[in-house]
């Protein structure tokens, strides 16, 4: 009964780090598709779009509700003359979550060992 109880422990820790890491993964793309989309308002050219988006992926780490990005996002809106405000800005990184979370589950659609459930299944 023992080597049961460790071994559902074992799957629970396992399912645990995967999701952890497929939240960490989602959040990632998450923010580079955030990045992108100011971008794409702010006029850049696709090399300076991706810069840009590389910077707002590392400002928003460490940051799990994303205060980081919006407060940078909407500076660089402000000193570029648009007006859009925190509001728009947190409708579209819930919008773009959801679409980072379908692009990190067609990435890893396999379970990725017998005590995992597929990819896409896991909670955030």
């Amino acid at each position: 009964m023992e080597d049961n109880l460790r071994k559902r422990e074992k799957s629970h820790e396992a399912k645990y780090k995967l999701d952890e890491e497929l939240n960490f993964k989602a959040l990632a793309r998450r923010n580079k598709l955030i990045g992108l989309w100011a971008a794409e308002r702010l006029g850049m050219d696709d090399a300076k779009a991706a810069a840009y988006a590389k910077e707002v992926v590392g400002a928003g780490f460490g940051d799990s509700e994303g205060q980081s990005l919006v407060d940078r996002i909407e500076k660089d809106f402000r000193d570029h003359g648009l007006d859009i405000g925190e509001d728009t800005i947190r409708g579209e990184m819930t919008r773009l979550l959801a679409v980072a979370r379908d692009q990190v589950a067609k990435e890893y659609p396999e379970p990725l060992g017998p005590d995992h459930a597929k990819v896409g299944d896991w909670p955030i």
